[in-house]
């Protein structure tokens, strides 16, 4: 019998698409005759390997339902920077937004409205609508806590961040520098700090906020969230910490995979893995300083290099091969230590290789619990959004990263690739966030099974939406 639906309104880049519809697959899983609808949008940017994902989910789950709205229609005047474009595209689709709702209430009682932050536009229409409306907060706890608590910053600081030389003192969390702080919050004067401050508030009043993220990862974040502190003002929506969600392992048959092949052929937890998201471009001439440095540091090395922006020496975006990037003879000394392949790899299954024994990383949030499940220690080299925060708590918080030592234009020299990884992979410091991502990889994997304090959330999560 249908006990009526829930929609997921994720946005569309591939950091906070997979993890809302891992979330859908959960619901349908373990609640199957709750109906799962997932709003999907067109972008204008690029969104990683989505549509790959989104045909591979279909096929392996046709219970989940992806209704595809048609492509907004974007004023020519309106900016093309991408935070814009994130929270402005579900503002032009607010009204087949509503008249979508409006139909689908029509077949099946919502029970409800699913949002990322980026899609907090509909956030109007559907509590509007009079339906429970919910955000999934893509990244962790620690996060959330940061976000949830900029409304109150906004309220005490007159300066933008960009504009400030002061540490925060954030619930649930450790000082955060006002240049940890995400770019698109540095100038309150533009808009999309202003949309974070209006999604802040939004968040605050809703039905109640889902986190990928367990208890024992962010322990003190967790009761921050738990105790009200991150809301100053008024009460804190209940709060469903239900992860690791993390995607389930890679699509199509592996065993013909180049780097785990290679791997295959290394010592236990001897390899270093640095790959840095679908969206992590680095110039040619780090790209080059970081080869230097790993081949100084004399560890094995299975690195994914994506092609670099355009730039002077190659204005009109020609496609480059690894010899017109990588410094002369690297790929040939390095043939029996490490690996370099272009653009993308397995990552997962990487991470979950007993070669592997370390990971330099972004710090994007869904590498950051893939590794976590897999038990492996990062390095924290963070490139954009919420990462330099991210790695404020990997490093201080949750110690389960080293950082590499960034100039002040975020530059990182070989001599501190070399360090670093170094350190990591043999050092007393790395022995210790080795030994903290163990302990870490246990409770991830506890918290979802039977009993597990994510399970208990998620249980607690259907039943706000099924007792209604």
């Amino acid at each position: 019998m249908d006990s009526g639906m829930v929609v997921l309104y994720p946005s569309p880049g591939i950091g906070h698409l997979v993890s809302m519809v891992e979330l859908g697959k959960l619901i349908h899983i373990h609640h199957p005759s709750l109906s799962v609808t997932i709003i999907i949008t067109p972008a204008p940017f690029e969104t990683g390997s989505t549509d790959k994902y989104i045909k591979t989910v279909s096929f392996t789950n046709p219970s989940i339902t992806f209704h595809h709205l048609p492509a907004a229609v974007i004023p020519p005047d309106f900016s093309s920077d991408f935070i814009d474009l994130a929270f402005g595209i579900p503002e032009f689709n607010n009204p087949i937004v509503h008249d979508t709702l409006v139909t689908f209430s029509r077949k099946s009682t919502i029970k409800a409205v699913v949002l990322d932050f980026f899609s907090n536009a509909a956030f109007q229409i559907s509590t509007g609508l009079k339906i429970p409306t919910y955000y999934f907060y893509t990244s962790g706890a620690s996060g959330l806590c940061a976000f949830l608590y900029l409304a109150t910053i906004d309220k005490t600081t007159s300066d933008s961040f960009k504009d400030l030389n002061i540490s925060f003192d954030i619930p649930g969390v450790p000082p955060v520098h006002s240049s940890d702080m995400p770019t698109s919050w540095s100038d309150r004067e533009t808009n999309s700090y202003k949309k974070f401050i209006d999604t802040a508030n939004n968040m605050a009043k809703s039905s109640g906020l889902v986190v990928n993220t367990f208890a024992g990862l962010e322990e003190r974040a967790v009761d921050a969230l738990r105790e009200g502190k991150c809301v100053v003002e008024g009460p804190t929506p209940p709060v469903y910490f239900i992860g690791p969600l993390i995607a389930e392992g890679n699509h199509g048959d592996l065993k013909e995979d180049e780097c785990l092949i290679w791997l295959n052929s290394q010592p236990s937890k001897s390899v270093v893995f640095l790959c840095f998201g679908s969206q992590g471009l680095l110039k040619k001439e780090q790209l080059r300083e970081m080869a230097i440095g790993l081949e100084k540091s004399k560890q094995r090395f299975l690195w994914v290099v994506r092609d670099p922006p355009p730039d002077a020496s190659n204005s009109g975006g020609e496609k480059l091969s690894l010899d017109d990037i990588l410094p002369d003879g690297f790929l040939g000394r390095i043939m029996d230590k490490g690996l370099v392949v272009r653009n993308w790899a397995p990552q997962p299954a990487i991470l979950s290789h007993e070669s592997v024994g370390g990971f330099v990383s972004h710090c994007g949030w869904n590498s950051v619990l893939e590794a976590v499940v897999a038990g492996v220690p990062l390095v924290a080299w963070p490139l954009y959004a919420e990462q330099k925060m991210n790695r404020v708590y990997l490093v201080e918080e949750i110690k389960i990263a080293l950082a590499v030592n960034m100039s002040m234009d975020d530059f990182v020299t070989a001599e501190s690739i070399e360090k670093t990884v170094r350190e990591l992979m043999q050092g007393e410091e790395g022995a210790m966030v080795r030994e903290r991502i163990k302990e870490m990889s246990g409770r991830g994997k506890a918290a979802v099974e039977d009993g597990g304090a994510s399970k208990v959330e998620f249980s607690k999560l259907i039943r706000s939406w099924t007792d209604l």
